[in-house]
């Protein structure tokens, strides 16, 4: 399977957890944003919405980093624990991803991207939506070793791909004790997050 990607895209490096999680050998691809490949005809036949990461199996193309996720755990998994049967068990999950993509790293992205991209002064309002963001996760943790559940799930895999982000950002999370407690946790037992911690190296490299 091809992946097309970015290491410091924490989207990505969701996917690539998930597939050590799984034991999959993805071929990774390197797609330059800032010189305009994701725009070259051949990728746009892959992914007509031009946004990483894609994963291609076959003649199969899919985007958006949870959808992946999923598509892997369900055809890929030799048993179903990343992403239980359970309907309650999977309702959760699906929760978490939606929240991790529509509020947690919304949330990064309305404030920190145009500080980096256009030099955009900080802005409050938006530092508040992350603390807004934090104080739910820190809810949803209230209790729990796992962000869905009693095992390592799926939801865990795509918070710990932003939260780290969050880490070498240089937003202080500590203050959100379940958070903190659960992502100590994550790092630990999530295969793969050497090179998501790598990932997050690389992007650090935009708020130096």
């Amino acid at each position: 399977m091809d992946l097309y990607y970015l290491p410091g895209s924490a989207p990505c490096r969701a996917v690539i957890m998930t597939a050590k999680a799984l034991g999959l050998e993805l071929n990774k691809k390197l797609l330059n944003l800032m010189a305009g490949e994701q725009m070259k005809p051949e990728f746009l036949k892959l992914n007509p919405q031009h946004t990483i990461p894609t994963l291609v199996d076959g003649d199969f193309s899919i985007w958006e980093s949870r959808a992946i996720m999923v598509y892997l755990a369900e055809k890929y998994g030799k048993t179903d624990s990343l992403y239980p049967k359970c309907p309650k068990t999977r309702a959760i999950i699906n929760q978490r991803l939606y929240f991790d993509m529509g509020t947690l790293y919304k949330s990064f992205a309305d404030y920190y991207y145009p500080q980096i991209f256009t030099k955009a002064p900080a802005d409050p309002e938006m530092l508040k939506k992350i603390e807004t963001a934090f104080e739910f996760l820190n809810t949803f943790l209230d209790g729990q070793q796992y962000a869905a559940g009693d095992t390592l799930t799926l939801a865990d895999i795509a918070l710990l791909a932003s939260v780290s982000t969050f880490e070498v950002a240089g937003f202080d999370f500590n203050k959100y004790p379940n958070v903190a407690k659960w992502y100590t946790n994550a790092k630990t037992v999530t295969p793969g997050f050497d090179e998501n911690w790598q990932g997050c190296l690389e992007f650090k490299k935009f708020f130096n």
